[in-house]
């Protein structure tokens, strides 16, 4: 299926193609006139869409399907926006590329499930090891293709497997640099502090995230992710100090109250942990917006990062 990517879209370009419908609302003008917003995407991107004159007998476009559009790209409030001319499902039979239209992990699954669960074999502590083996059988074939958010980090087919796995390294690396933290607790702690997020959205096998559970609404993935480690507990007969430690880690590794922890990181592996998963999820945010973004220029404001993303001119002639 060759069409302009999403990100290679700038103002006034005509587009005719295939996008994947990542949301989808009607909504009523000032006028009290009908019409769609919608998010639609690919691989490279997303772009928001309005549908005007909106006819309400006709059915929304359906969230996670691809839909043809034709349109025309316009700009508001300093962000690009389509406004879609003609729009319509797939024929019946027509095959569309779905590896052209959804973001995926730069890595097989199969490679970084195998990394993982390596890892998990090195364990020297019988109680993690346990724990932590009981965690990822419950997950299940779902690891390999569940992304680790809608929007922000990692947002991509098996990005939960991408996000765990590049933390791993991280980890590996910092315990380089400190030696003396606790290697098994440490890696325990970020194999399993995502797994919540299993329960809290709702994704289909495409990584495509159409809303979030009615766990994730009311408890989100951390509350979530400790009842897990519970029953995982229960099931391996695990108790004391190994899964006090686990919870405190699943508990607090967005380190503040004002980003869900109830506690902050209290000791040294939890610390480490929350820096990880910091580090991580920004600097994935980070190469999203640098790749969409040309050479010496800013990106849009990062929602997330709560600031804008240059792409330097890396190039030491470069003026």
């Amino acid at each position: 299926m060759e069409q302009q990517k999403v990100a290679q879209l700038t103002r006034d370009d005509r587009f005719d193609g295939y996008l994947l419908v990542r949301g989808a609302e009607k909504k009523t003008d000032r006028n009290g006139r009908d019409y769609v917003d919608m998010s639609l995407g690919d691989r490279s991107g997303e772009i928001n869409a309005k549908i005007w004159n909106w006819d309400g007998n006709q059915s929304l476009p359906e969230r996670g399907k691809p839909i043809q559009i034709r349109g025309l790209v316009q700009e508001y409030n300093g962000r690009l926006q389509m406004r879609v001319e003609k729009w319509q499902p797939p024929r019946v039979g027509e095959i569309i590329p779905m590896e052209d239209l959804v973001p995926l992990a730069p890595r097989d699954p199969e490679e970084m499930l195998r990394e993982i669960r390596e890892t998990v074999t090195g364990f020297e502590n019988a109680a993690l090891r346990k724990l932590t083996e009981a965690m990822l059988e419950t997950a299940g074939d779902r690891l390999s293709w569940f992304p680790a958010a809608q929007r922000m980090h990692h947002a991509e087919r098996g990005g939960l497997l991408h996000h765990t796995t590049d933390m791993l390294r991280l980890a590996k690396a910092t315990l380089e640099v400190y030696p003396w933290l606790n290697r098994d607790l440490l890696l325990a702690g970020v194999i399993l502090h995502d797994l919540g997020k299993l329960e809290e959205l709702k994704s289909d096998e495409n990584g495509n995230v159409t809303d979030y559970t009615r766990d994730g609404q009311l408890l989100g993935h951390l509350v979530r992710g400790i009842t897990l480690l519970n029953r995982a507990a229960e099931k391996t007969g695990v108790t004391g100090e190994p899964l006090v430690l686990l919870e405190h880690m699943l508990l607090s590794h967005h380190g503040e109250a004002e980003y869900g922890s109830p506690r902050p990181p209290m000791f040294p592996e939890a610390e480490a942990l929350h820096w990880i998963d910091m580090m991580d999820a920004r600097m994935n945010t980070m190469k999203s917006a640098w790749e969409k973004t040309p050479e010496g220029a800013f990106s849009e404001k990062i929602f997330s990062l709560e600031r804008r993303v240059y792409h330097p001119k890396y190039a030491e002639d470069a003026e």
